[in-house]
């Protein structure tokens, strides 16, 4: 068996005993040989048979690869080196790079550097790691780019970056071939250096050769939970299988589940909830009032089909329910029929969509460009008078919620305001814990979610007939971006009174907010404010918004438009129903949050009674609160039992790793992530340090901030003077995309892990919206 050394002593120990890779040629000494004989080292070195060619000049520390100092990429490396001077100022520069830790270091003289040809041609190479980097899953993860550059991967550069992953137990191998040999390769080199935690370059070169760069532990944290696994995955796979057979009452012949469709679970709750947040949003929202609410605004019925699917505390949407309830109620089943199918096929050939449903994929309202976009998408699939239907029928649809007068809008209207004094009702009542917490998320549920859904609904008409407008030169993206500014929202109200308010009013107002709508753990801004707002120093003022009204001429051309498309209202009618359902829709979500709030810490405080902290009562799952309601049961004894469940089943939930859209059973198991398309926000250029968001406000002025999801509660960064943000998971109309383009912060919304990854690992970051491009600094 072999042992790790410095990068070259270990490459040295495995040369004579892998059999599924080559290692290259190499050379190494120690400083002190080079420091004493400059001249003789590059002889021997240009004395080897490929000495003379292009060679790459790699550091070889026991600090970079020593499982208890591990410090990758910490040192230089200099490739496509060609000639004795080049030779010569390529490993000065190596030697150099090492100086700056000497103290550290036992010792500059005794560190290693290594020299090795370049790999002739390469076509793939990456980065592959016999564990999951982020949990220590037993997963074989490989991350490869084709372009040629075989430092792509490990520097950040690459722009094609492809990820896949496979479970350690899984029967079947990947398809391609040069994948199943990296796989065999990695399985070789756990054997020889007995351990299951490796992190493994490799490459290909134009003969298909594969050569192992090098190999170093990969340091974890050991992750328990992983014994039902196997019977997990088996469960989710066969749950997967059986939900692809024909439905009698949905549309489409294939299932598809993701989790950034639709009501977008991995922005609100995150890919792996704990039990508390997953069970309060699908009660909530996803079980039933995502799809009442569709059914009372025009759209096919599709009530008693839960939108959200556990596997295994991993939520995922059913994208055949979803899409279905996207489609007009009076549209023929025929049709319906064949709508569905091209929804849930265009989304399995492009899963980088999955962020982007309603915007690439579904046709759910009328607008200006929708019949180009027909006819541009479905051309050879529908035919022209199929098209006019489906707009036909959108257009009424559409049409009909434009009506101010629309009952569902009425009722929901009323609603939204009935919220705060059934608050106040129940606040002041005599009821016992358990049933304060269910009449609050009950009203939360019949008041507050489903009227917010119904404004979503029209918030995203309003955000695509916007859309439309740019696209027929009504407007530009500089009078959108100016539009979205002027809008007098919630969030331009709390920065407002942020300048105004005393400590103690604004908290009044504002303090229910917390930055994890659904996390008992996130603290709401009342419980600590000085985390969130720096107090100390006087905020500038902020203006009222500027009021945004299109000229004349464009009212005008928007009034053709509406005549020719055969839509309803007068140009300043369709006006004031954009601004109005935009802001609508942002207000409404800041009136059920204050119920969903108050619920969540009175479940911390119920907890708190029976000696289980917050962090505890985020394992129990709602229904067994519920179950104290409707029954008799020593709420302690109770509790704690859920929690001790809800911890294990979690445990169990990090373990498994599962790709963002699921369209095949296979894809449990073995999986390439899609390449993600981030939503740019403005079309701005911005440079600055990378912060994350629970840093202390003091050091956020000024910063680039990574956020884990576009949670509304993260409101609070923009009274902090922040340069731009990047979201891991969000979409187009999401929440944070919506408060970017109203106060003209750069961000980049739903990165995707990788980008974010390499985001979260940078020191600074250029973000160029305009250009679509986030480029990590040095």
């Amino acid at each position: 068996m072999a042992a790790f050394g410095t990068k070259a002593e270990t490459l040295e120990r495995l040369f004579p005993v892998i059999k599924e890779a080559e290692v290259l040629p190499l050379h190494y000494f120690r400083v002190d040989s080079w420091l004493e004989h400059e001249e003789e080292v590059l002889d021997a070195i240009q004395d080897r048979p490929w000495g003379r060619g292009a060679l790459i000049v790699r550091s070889s520390t026991l600090m970079e690869d020593h499982a208890e100092t591990l410090m990758p990429g910490r040192y230089l490396s200099v490739p496509d080196t060609v000639g004795r001077e080049a030779l010569r100022t390529a490993i000065r520069a190596v030697v150099d790079s090492y100086r700056a830790d000497l103290t550290e270091l036992t010792g500059l003289g005794d560190q290693h550097v290594l020299v090795q040809p370049m790999v002739g041609s390469p076509t793939m190479s990456g980065v592959v790691f016999t564990c999951d980097p982020g949990t220590g899953a037993p997963y074989v993860v490989v991350n490869y780019d084709e372009d040629g550059d075989t430092e792509a991967v490990t520097g950040g550069r690459a722009s094609g970056l492809k990820t896949f992953y496979l479970w350690r137990h899984a029967s079947a191998m990947p398809e391609d071939a040069r994948l199943r040999r990296v796989v065999a390769l990695a399985r070789e080199l756990e054997g020889e250096l007995g351990t299951t935690c490796l992190d493994i370059e490799f490459a290909f070169d134009a003969a298909d050769r594969l050569f192992l760069l090098q190999v170093r532990p990969l340091v974890v944290d050991a992750l328990p939970g992983t014994a039902g696994q196997e019977t997990a995955l088996a469960a989710i796979t066969a749950k997967v299988e059986a939900a692809g057979r024909p439905h009698p009452y949905l549309l489409g012949d294939r299932a598809l589940f993701g989790v950034m469709p639709d009501w977008n679970p991995a922005e609100i709750i995150g890919t792996k909830p704990r039990p508390l947040a997953l069970s309060i949003y699908r009660r909530l929202i996803t079980d039933a009032q995502w799809a009442e609410q569709r059914v009372r605004y025009g759209y096919r019925d599709v009530c008693g089909f839960p939108l959200l699917l556990d596997f295994y505390g991993l939520p995922y949407v059913d994208i055949r329910a979803s899409c279905n309830s996207l489609i007009p109620a009076d549209l023929d089943e025929s049709l319906a029929e064949r709508l569905a199918t091209y929804y849930l096929d265009r989304l399995a050939e492009n899963p980088e969509f999955h962020d982007k449903l309603e915007f690439d994929v579904v046709f759910s309202s009328y607008c200006f460009d929708l019949e180009d976009r027909l006819k541009c998408r479905t051309h050879g699939l529908f035919d022209d008078d199929e098209r006019r239907r489906i707009a036909g029928s959108l257009r009424a649809l559409t049409n009909r919620l434009m009506r101010p007068e629309h009952p569902a809008r009425i009722e929901d209207q009323a609603n939204i305001r009935s919220l705060r004094g059934r608050l106040a009702r129940i606040r002041d009542s005599e009821l016992d814990p358990a049933a304060r917490v269910h009449w609050l998320l009950e009203d939360c549920r019949r008041y507050g979610t489903l009227a917010f859904a119904g404004f979503a609904r029209l918030g995203f008409i309003a955000v695509e007939m916007l859309r439309s407008l740019v696209t027929r030169e009504v407007l530009d993206e500089d009078g959108v971006a100016r539009l979205m500014a002027s809008l007098d929202t919630v969030t331009n109200r709390m920065l407002r009174d942020r300048t105004v308010l005393a400590k103690e009013e604004f908290l009044a107002t504002y303090g229910f907010l917390r930055p994890g709508t659904y996390d008992i753990c996130s603290p709401r801004y009342d419980e600590a404010p000085d985390d969130y707002f720096d107090w100390s120093a006087a905020p500038g003022r902020t203006a009222e918004p500027e009021e945004f009204r299109l000229p004349p001429g464009a009212l005008r051309r928007v009034d053709r438009l509406s005549r020719t498309h055969g839509l309803e209202p007068d140009a300043e009618s369709l006006w004031a129903f954009i601004t109005g359902s935009i802001v609508q829709r942002e207000n409404s979500k800041f009136e059920f949050t204050r119920h969903l709030s108050e619920a969540l810490s009175l479940i911390k405080e119920f907890g708190g009674r029976h000696g289980l902290d917050a962090d505890d009562m985020s394992y129990v799952d709602v229904s067994v609160i519920e179950a104290l309601y409707r029954g008799a049961d020593e709420p302690g004894r109770a509790l704690r039992r859920a929690v001790d469940d809800g911890r294990a089943r979690h445990e169990l939930t990090r373990s498994i790793v599962m790709p963002p859209v699921i369209s095949e059973p296979s894809e449990v198991t073995a999986f390439h992530l899609p390449r993600y398309e981030p939503n740019y926000v403005t079309q701005r250029k911005v440079t600055a340090p990378v912060e994350v968001a629970e840093a202390e406000p003091a050091h956020l002025t000024g910063k680039i901030l990574l956020l884990p999801s576009g949670d509304p509660g993260y409101d609070w960064i923009f009274s902090q003077g922040i340069s731009g943000f990047v979201t891991r998971f969000g979409g187009a109309n999401s929440h944070m995309a919506i408060r970017a383009h109203q106060l003209g912060i750069p961000a980049v919304i739903g990165a995707g892990e990788t980008l974010y990854g390499r985001c979260a690992a940078a020191r600074a970051l250029t973000i160029d919206c305009l250009n679509h491009q986030v480029k990590v600094l040095p």
